[in-house]
């Protein structure tokens, strides 16, 4: 590595930044759009059997995991948009800001998708039940060492 001048060195790190974040972005926006798919298909296929109240969680969580997949793919527009860049921190807070706020309507959509996993077997006790997994990550994150 001493034979590599500290402006290489310096593009590499700053190409290893880059490339990370895309890479987690890319990664969200795939389990987004699978998750965002499925749902889709329920909603297409199986509509007439879903009751009012579960019509109305699969609309709230059609709507968040769209949303939940735009801001996890804003990375890679923001890049495109702005790149060559002057500012990589800038680049980084924005990006993770952007995945940051993704996560909560993700999450969103997941509780949703337990309630209509659980919904027909359970009645309304699915709303209790769609938190238990939440919970124990909950637990298990404050747990952690």
């Amino acid at each position: 590595m001493a034979f590599f001048s500290k402006h290489e060195r310096n593009n590499d790190s700053l190409t290893r930044d880059y490339d990370t974040i895309l890479k987690e972005a890319a990664l969200l926006t795939t389990f987004t759009g699978i998750l965002f798919g499925y749902l889709l298909n329920i909603s297409v296929t199986a509509l007439n059997e879903l009751n009012y109240a579960e019509r109305i969680t699969l609309v709230l969580a059609l709507f968040s995991i769209t949303i939940a997949a735009s801001l996890f793919v804003m990375p890679v527009v923001y890049h495109h948009i702005q790149f060559p860049y002057s500012n990589l921190e800038k680049f980084k807070i924005r990006a993770h800001r952007f995945i940051l706020f993704g996560l909560l309507p993700t999450a969103l959509t997941l509780y949703l998708g337990v309630i209509l996993a659980f919904s027909p077997i359970v009645g309304i006790y699915a709303l209790i039940i769609a938190g238990l997994p939440f919970s124990l990550v909950a637990i298990l994150y404050r747990l952690r060492k």
